[in-house]
């Protein structure tokens, strides 16, 4: 027997913790009561055990010290500190006592806490038992009336329907503890065990994503721990793309109301710059084919048409940004648009209700809206009250046509880009040694010269020709037809005579011209029938329309004309009678007796 020997004796299992020649010191290992002195002769029926076996008979999982985090280390050292002076006095019980009084006193806590811990780390003879750990008892089955409540709180509180707790509880008395005729059993969880069992139970995803559901969630209290913007635009040339409905009403140059128009705009992530904006009255891909081609364009020379001035470098964006990010509307995810990508622009969807995730163009949107809206109050401006009953009809204020206020939009732009300072962009060391001031034109002017900038360079006409739409075209030897209607081009006969299909590319706004699209490469092809020259495709589609109503309304008149037709020859033919046996001699003296007979002096009348 040697000190800090385990012994066993059925159930009982001991330590020994000092020796005497007559006594012995141990400590229950199972009961973990404090170390007391025993006779030799009352171990004799104990034989020699291991720590395994302590640990299974005391349901205790020992880890090691690399698994245990930095607060359960910290608790660890914390009360191997409490128990050390009273270490080197555990075989004297007076001073053992005094020791641990003395030390819950400085500690502020109890005695019979400190008792524990000393028990503990005794039974085991290692610091890692004192760490909080995780009983293998800790997860017990639930009882009979905790899996009643947790089907109550699924069934009827965990739902879109949001009742309360305490309907859910009477739902649960009423379901599980009642009798075939509803009368309530004798035994049954109050309230407050209800309640206490949800608030331990609890989880808050749970809870918004069971009540309200999961784009609810999403949209409005998921946890927003992500980079946001700079994980994915670390430089110059990745766009947003948005369109928003303008707070004013705007009437024709006839004095007419029309509406609200749509700004839609292109915003590069990393300076915040306005790349390029379209307004109009109709959203769409016809709105993203303005918006691109503006994105391209040069700003001073768009500028100068509507009688504004600016220096280029306040608004120095010309090529299309290599990255377009957008939200799932329907125009971004056309074919139309993705037909961008042959350009080697990538397309970007970002899932539903991610806001933050392009959170530049929404901070555009605000940031005009606000800036013009002051100044235009009593002009067609609306305001947050629009909606509810009985408020100001802010149609009636509308004074402003879409140029004016195109003008006004313009101006907003070039101080958003030249003039508002960029708060919180991450300023690099070498922005700050090159003195960049917190404008998005700064910030873009400086970027694009720095490495990762990703802009592409493109004319307008390709650009056109890329986002036009596309149809299937088949050759034959009438031409290229089209949207049912035939176009031309030379060099292309064997193309009519061996037939085939192939991809064409055509402008709803004008169908003169189409565009073969090979390998790559347009070729314009132009429309045979002249008639259809310089109309748009809903123009030609009705005249084609229209054609069709009126020969399926004569079909009928056709058919029985062709009836008519066919009873007269028959009744003709019928009064002939049988076939005789014709002579085939002397044919060509026949047919000149017969000229002779029938003919006639055309001339007579004239003479006469």
């Amino acid at each position: 027997m040697k000190k800090h020997d385990l012994l066993k004796d059925g159930n009982n299992i001991i330590r020994v913790l000092e020796i005497q020649p007559d006594t012995i010191l141990i400590i229950d290992c199972v009961k973990r009561t404090m170390p007391v002195w025993v006779g030799r002769s009352a171990l004799d029926a104990f034989s020699e055990c291991t720590d395994k076996v302590v640990n299974e008979a005391t349901n205790f999982t020992v880890t090691d010290i690399e698994n245990l985090n930095a607060d359960q280390r910290k608790t660890m050292y914390d009360r191997y500190t409490l128990i050390t002076p009273t270490l080197p006095f555990i075989a004297d019980e007076r001073m053992r006592s005094k020791v641990i009084v003395s030390t819950a006193i400085e500690n502020n806590i109890s005695k019979q806490t400190i008792r524990n811990y000393l028990c503990l780390y005794l039974a085991y003879m290692n610091i890692i038992v004192l760490a909080p750990r995780k009983r293998l008892g800790d997860d017990a089955e639930l009882t009979q009336d905790e899996k009643n409540i947790r089907w109550a709180l699924n069934k009827f509180f965990y739902t879109t329907k949001k009742q309360s707790l305490m309907t859910a509880y009477t739902m649960m008395l009423k379901e599980k503890y009642c009798d075939s005729m509803g009368i309530l059993e004798n035994t049954y969880p109050s309230f407050y065990q209800f309640r206490y069992f949800y608030r331990k139970t609890k989880k808050m995803q749970n809870f918004y994503i069971s009540r309200d559901g999961l784009k609810n969630y999403q949209r409005n209290n998921r946890p927003l721990i992500g980079d946001g913007i700079q994980s994915f635009a670390p430089a110059i040339g990745v766009g947003m793309l948005d369109s928003t409905v303008c707070d004013i009403y705007l009437i024709n140059d006839a004095g007419n109301l029309v509406g609200r128009p749509i700004l839609t705009a292109c915003i590069d992530a990393y300076s915040g710059l306005c790349c390029g904006y379209v307004l109009s009255w109709a959203g769409g891909v016809y709105s993203l084919r303005g918006l691109i081609l503006n994105v391209i364009a040069d700003k001073a020379a768009w500028c100068k048409q509507y009688g504004i001035s600016m220096k280029a470098e306040d608004w120095s964006c010309d090529k299309l940004p290599a990255a377009l990010v957008t939200d799932m509307g329907s125009e971004y995810k056309s074919e139309n648009f993705e037909q961008i990508a042959e350009l080697g622009v990538k397309v970007i969807n970002l899932p539903a209700y991610r806001p933050e995730l392009k959170g530049m163009v929404e901070k555009f949107f605000d940031v005009v809206q606000s800036t013009y809206k002051k100044h235009l109050k009593g002009k067609g401006v609306i305001e947050l009250d629009y909606q509810e009953r009985g408020v100001h009809d802010y149609r009636k204020d509308a004074c402003m046509t879409m140029a004016d206020f195109e003008k006004i939009i313009l101006h907003c732009i070039i101080y958003y880009n030249s003039q508002r300072i960029v708060e919180n962009f991450p300023y690099t060391k070498a922005m700050i040694l090159a003195d960049i001031k917190p404008y998005a034109s700064c910030i873009w002017n400086w970027g694009k010269s720095q490495m990762g900038a990703n802009l592409i360079e493109v004319n307008a006409k390709e650009l056109i020709l890329t986002l036009l739409p596309r149809v299937i075209g088949k050759f034959s030897k009438f031409g290229l037809k089209v949207n049912k209607m035939r176009y031309h081009c030379d060099g292309y006969t064997e193309q009519y005579l061996k037939g085939g299909e192939v991809t064409v590319a055509y402008n709803p706004e004008d169908v003169t011209y189409v565009w073969l699209l090979e390998n790559g490469i347009y070729t314009r092809f132009t429309i045979i029938e002249s008639r259809f020259e310089g109309k748009d495709l809903i123009a030609v589609q009705s005249l084609q329309t229209a054609r069709r109503s009126i020969t399926k309304g004569a079909n009928q008149d056709n058919l029985q004309a062709q009836i008519n037709l066919a009873r007269h020859i028959e009744t003709i033919a019928g009064n002939v009678g049988d076939s005789i046996d014709v002579s085939i001699k002397n044919i060509r003296d026949n047919r000149k007796r017969e000229q002779s007979k029938h003919h006639r002096d055309y001339m007579k009348g004239a003479r006469s």
